[in-house]
């Protein structure tokens, strides 16, 4: 059966530049301000010369901790783990190489930058505890957060993990590390603020708006309901801007301060220290299993800079059924670095390079083929709760993805493989990610011009929500597709007031918002068909057995088109809300893909180089083909990106960041890519959404480094264990 597809509703205004993105808008006597980020990594300010920069051309007010804008609360909820909590420009104490330390508001945004070059700051600088492998080596609990994020997972609960691994007959132990890396989306963070009697309007862009107003209406002591966040189009997110950062903190102040709208959009440099990063981490595996590959047990623990990157919690328990298991998590606390954050996948892209890594050379140590090995070890259910999963068909994956990508050629011996100076290698991957729902709230209203809107506070960070809205919608009300009217990216919309107002977050959005646009559709059509037969002026009026049909109202003999009967009846419009139905907790939900990759490496130069890849999803029903194929290709890149080029690197000595900036921070272009083969098995997982979806939008960065990391082993012979894969690293 061929799987529905569309292309993106929003893609003419996307390319024709008629999508108005945060900082495109321009409102009356707006101020434009500039911030000024710290050039130490910890110490304090002993004092800020700014008289140059007031005197400078359009300079309208310059804050600072000494003349600081006004916060009242500070983030609520997850947000509190997952964002910086310190108030901008709070004090003179600076915690990370970066941090904001002035903010200038001029006429316009030469003139706050130009004014903002101009401000000398004297610092009493301390020698920041900056580098990660510095930090590794004596790192603490981790705090409690009141999430699962740090919690042991042992098995059984007195596991004795070493004696474990000891009385296996093949055991490898190794340590895998990765760096820091950050979201660097095209669009970086913006923010429009305006207030008008004690209410503000904002336009940023967010992946949950109606998180962004909480957000932002607890930290500025205001009502939610007088906060108004405006984002239909975001440009790239990656979890960046799921949470409220100094940025729109900021705008907003200023323009409640000045009384006149302030916009601020970050420097690409900014990007890297005030709006949250992937922390780096380092995590030791020891697996140990029969000679028949069966795992007899896992370790995993991990050192992380933040909580926020617990790779043990977020895969080992999901992957490998095993008698023993013992996962721990440990952070370097206290170190003078910017905030981490989520980042696609967190834990999970981390994670899965280094289980997948260590059951590759757990297979070599067998001498067993790496699929072979993964499907032995076949887990039904989790690791630590024992759930059943709702769906999972990982094992056609590998059946699948194995025939068309010609696995049965790879050769076992490493270098086996050559052409010309290039060696040629192959390796596989497994990629699990957790799926769920949240229970929303959608808005389903037809029109007198025949169109119907479908509305929710969620957002498209480039997903393709607008598009899916669109399509559910369609189906819902049986109409084509062109007559919808999706509504989005607005905090006054819809929104239940749980989980969802996180709106685009956790692969969760399809799931969640397409349940209740078909719980809305029913409620709206239910509403019309009364309409139609009590209504004045409706030709159905007094019918008993009205009833809808494919956009039309039906009964007595005659039909009429929904639009046509609103007209006569002068309603401008009918409409319902619906909500989704709870999930079902019995059992464990996840969406599965299996990757394989083919890399070439120059046995002269080093260089690696990506010529193949094939990846098989099953992530429950397919609502769009084409936006999902869309998804896994990103999310394969994105995770590649890892094993081949992407690093923050931290100068241990000062705390700078000194690849802030997308010349030196290198990121995957076309010529390092190749057309990924993507093939979806498409089985409905009803059981976690009527419309049989799962989480997708993650799923391809899951695993895709690993599989890359395999694949140069198997060309080479050289495991790396850190990322990325440099040439260095292969010619040493």
């Amino acid at each position: 059966m061929a799987q529905p597809t569309m292309d993106r509703i929003d893609a003419r205004a996307k390319v024709t530049g008629m999508a108005k993105y945060a900082a495109d808008h321009n409102l009356p006597r707006m101020a434009h301000g500039h911030m000024v980020t710290s050039t130490i990594g910890s110490g304090r300010i002993v004092s800020m010369d700014l008289s140059a920069a007031r005197a400078a051309g359009g300079v309208i007010e310059i804050y600072t901790p000494d003349h600081p804008l006004t916060f009242k609360g500070t983030l609520p909820l997850i947000a509190a783990v997952f964002a910086e909590t310190r108030h901008p420009l709070a004090d003179r104490e600076i915690h990370y190489h970066g941090q904001i330390v002035a903010l200038v508001v001029a006429e316009t945004v030469e003139q706050a930058r130009d004014a903002a070059a101009l401000i000398k700051v004297t610092y009493e600088a301390r020698p920041p505890k900056s580098s990660f492998e510095e930090a590794k080596q004596n790192p603490s609990e981790p705090p409690e957060t009141g999430l699962p994020l740090g919690k042991r997972i042992s098995k059984p609960l007195d596991v004795d993990i070493e004696a474990a691994l000891a009385g296996s007959e093949v055991r490898v132990e190794q340590t895998y590390d990765v760096p820091a890396r950050h979201h660097n989306m095209m669009e970086p963070h913006a923010a429009v603020a305006a207030w008008q009697d004690g209410k503000l309007t904002i336009y940023s862009g967010t992946q949950g708006p109606a998180a962004h107003a909480l957000e932002l209406a607890t930290v500025l002591g205001v009502q939610p309901a007088d906060v108004h966040v405006v984002s239909p189009y975001v440009g790239g997110a990656f979890g960046g801007k799921a949470f409220t950062w100094a940025p729109a903190l900021l705008a907003a102040a200023a323009a409640r301060a000045l009384g006149r709208p302030v916009k601020i959009v970050t420097s690409r440099e900014q990007l890297f220290t005030v709006t949250g990063h992937r922390a780096a981490s380092s995590q030791t595996f020891g697996l140990g299993a029969h000679r028949d590959g069966r795992l007899n047990a896992i370790k995993h623990h991990t050192t992380s800079q933040s909580i926020v990157e617990d790779p043990g919690y977020r895969t080992t328990p999901k992957y490998y059924a095993t008698p023993n298991a013992d996962i721990k998590l440990m952070v370097t606390s206290g170190m003078n670095l910017p905030t981490a954050t989520i980042m696609r996948a967190p834990g999970d892209e981390t994670g899965s390079f280094g289980l997948e890594s260590a059951m590759d050379e757990l297979a070599v140590a067998l001498g067993m083929d790496p699929i072979e090995l993964r499907v032995k070890n076949h887990l039904d259910s989790t690791l630590a709760e024992g759930k059943p999963y709702s769906s999972k068909h990982l094992e056609e994956c590998y059946r699948v993805g194995a025939e068309r990508f010609g696995w049965s050629r790879r050769r076992d011996r490493p270098g086996a493989v050559t052409d010309g100076d290039w060696l040629v290698g192959l390796g596989m991957s497994t990629a699990i990610l957790d799926s769920g729902r949240a229970l929303t709230t959608v808005r389903v209203t037809f029109r007198p011009n025949g169109t119907a809107t479908v509305a929710c506070a969620t957002s498209d960070a480039g997903t393709g929500m607008w598009t899916i809205m669109a399509m559910t919608g369609a189906r819902a009300l049986e109409v084509p597709a062109d007559r919808i009217r999706p509504a989005l990216g607005d905090s006054g919309l819809p929104v239940a007031g749980n989980n969802d107002i996180y709106g685009a977050v956790g692969s969760a959005a399809t799931a969640t918002v397409t349940p209740a646009i078909l719980a809305a559709a029913k409620e709206a059509i239910a509403k019309l068909v009364e309409h139609a037969a009590t209504a004045q002026g409706s030709p159905l009026l007094g019918a008993g057995d009205v009833r809808y049909e494919r956009g039309r109202l039906v009964g007595a003999g005659m039909s009429v088109e929904f639009g046509k009967l609103l007209t006569l009846t002068r309603t401008g419009e009918v409409g319902a809300l619906g909500s989704s139905a709870g999930l079902d907790d019995s059992h464990a939900y996840a969406s599965y893909a299996a990757h394989f990759c083919e890399v070439r490496v120059n046995r002269w130069t080093g260089e690696a180089r990506l010529s193949r890849f094939t990846t098989v999803v099953d992530a429950g029903a397919i609502l769009n083909a084409k936006t999902a194929r869309n998804q896994i290709t990103g999310g394969v890149l994105f995770g590649l990106a890892a094993a081949m080029s992407e690093e923050g690197r931290v100068e241990g000595a000062t705390g700078r960041i000194s690849n802030a900036n997308l010349a030196d921070y290198l990121m995957p272009v076309n010529a390092d890519t190749v057309e990924i083969d993507v093939h979806f098995l498409d089985y409905p997982d009803t059981r976690l959404s009527p419309t049989g979806a799962r989480g997708i939008g993650e799923l391809g960065t899951v695993g895709a480094a690993a599989a890359f990391a395999n694949a140069v082993y198997n060309a080479t012979g050289k495991r790396v264990r850190t990322l990325p894969i440099t040439p260095d690293k292969l010619l040493g």
